[in-house]
């Protein structure tokens, strides 16, 4: 995995880096890394889509919030529009997750 060669420059972590990463430290095929990669986010997507959360203890915790309709603004007429309510996926980091990070 890429690490960020200073706190200004950002390098960011893709599909394919993570499918390479699981393949090495797993000693499996790329093929198998990728697939075992999208079941995990297929599983966590069907739970969040019935409403369930998904805790990785140490890692974190997936679930979904509602997001209440509200009036906003257009930017270029500044004409009050109104934004409807949707739901809105959340993540909150494990408290090993945090503590690695600082």
């Amino acid at each position: 995995m890429r690490r960020p060669a200073s706190s200004r420059e950002e390098q960011l972590v893709n599909k394919t880096d993570l499918i390479e990463h699981i393949a090495r430290q797993a000693d499996i095929s790329k093929a198998s890394a990728a697939r075992a990669l999208d079941s995990v986010i297929d599983g966590i997507t069907a739970s969040l889509v019935q409403g369930e959360s998904v805790s990785l203890v140490g890692f974190g915790s997936f679930s979904v919030t509602r997001r209440a309709a509200r009036a906003g603004r257009n930017p270029r007429t500044g004409a009050v529009i109104r934004i409807g309510a949707t739901s809105m996926p959340r993540f909150r980091p494990g408290k090993a997750l945090r503590d690695a990070l600082v």
